[in-house]
């Protein structure tokens, strides 16, 4: 493999070729890497993101109460009631989409960078919000079916259970068949329900963290190989603390998103037109603390994700399932 340039401000794919045979070339590693490190954080932190999910689509009961008080109850009530599998559901969605969506994040964000590095120096703060945002963009082409279908799964036990309080009865969801009505009622559109939320979600995500990575990263010590990348332990702890930070800054994004995607709701929930729709009557219902529901969750969930992506890359794991020289 050709040799690179290996600047101080270092992303999830952190290294800028010298010439664009040699960035293309690459890529694949670095999309291989991608889709491993998306499989084993997925297998990981599947069970918080469920929690996660079912406490920001959760509305106050007629008596003014919540069927889960805490991310603990949530995880709680639903393993006694679903099993171990239950914490599960809809995992087969997203481990199934996880590798390309990381493929075209890191790829986007790669080229993104490529193009914004002036010769021999290095990226300004814009221009690596910039590529961020490029990065953020271009994923959300798999993230939006993905979300969607995995939250119905997600979100099919507390509809169940919420239903079942009243006496009444839901079908049980199955993405394969929610996918097949989508597209045959509303044809392949259907699949990006709440697309303009996952936009404004994974766009600002991504400003936020991959500057705040890549001056983290910086500042830990460098391996003695003479790579000159960082130590694995200091990028798994940045990416843990940039990806919690910016997963709580849009997290109230997050809720929107997870409530125009909830399809199947319980009796008398409410309905919602839009984004600004969704806030105003989120806002108006249930107050402003109702957009940092889940909050905890998602940053429990999103620090080991970004971190185990961190460590994969830098293990080198696809170039050694490869054959290439790091």
């Amino acid at each position: 493999m050709a040799s690179k340039t290996v600047t101080e401000n270092q992303n999830l794919s952190s290294e800028i070729p010298k010439s664009k045979s040699t960035h293309s070339f690459s890529l694949l590693p670095k999309i291989v890497n991608g889709g491993i490190a998306g499989i084993i954080g997925v297998t990981v932190v599947f069970p918080l993101d469920l929690v996660k999910t079912r406490l920001q689509n959760q509305k106050p009961g007629p008596d003014g109460s919540f069927m889960y008080r805490s991310m603990f109850d949530a995880f709680r009530k639903t393993y006694a009631a679903e099993g171990y599998f239950g914490m599960y559901r809809g995992s087969a969605v997203n481990i199934l989409l996880i590798t390309p969506e990381k493929a075209i994040k890191l790829a986007a964000n790669d080229q993104f960078r490529h193009w914004l590095t002036p010769s021999g120096k290095p990226l300004t703060l814009i221009r690596e919000m910039l590529a961020g945002a490029g990065a953020g963009f271009f994923q959300i082409v798999v993230t939006t079916p993905m979300e969607l279908l995995k939250i119905q799964m997600q979100d099919a036990g507390r509809v169940a259970a919420q239903a079942k309080l009243e006496g009444k009865t839901v079908p049980k969801v199955s993405a394969t068949l929610l996918a097949r009505e989508l597209v045959a009622t509303k044809g392949i559109l259907g699949l990006y329900r709440g697309i303009g939320a996952t936009a404004m979600r994974d766009v600002t995500f991504s400003i936020i963290y991959f500057p705040m990575f890549a001056r983290l990263n910086s500042l830990g010590p460098r391996k003695k190989d003479g790579s000159g990348d960082a130590v694995f332990w200091c990028s798994f702890a940045s990416g843990c603390v940039a990806g919690s930070s910016a997963a709580l800054a849009v997290n109230p994004i997050d809720v929107i998103k997870t409530r125009l995607q909830a399809i199947k709701k319980a009796e008398g929930e409410v309905e919602y037109r839009g984004v600004v729709d969704c806030f105003v009557k989120t806002l108006r219902n249930e107050g402003p603390l109702a957009f940092f529901r889940g909050g905890a969750c998602r940053m429990i969930v999103i620090a080991p994700l970004f971190g185990i992506a961190q460590t994969v890359y830098y293990l080198g794991v696809a170039e050694r399932i490869m054959g290439l020289k790091k």
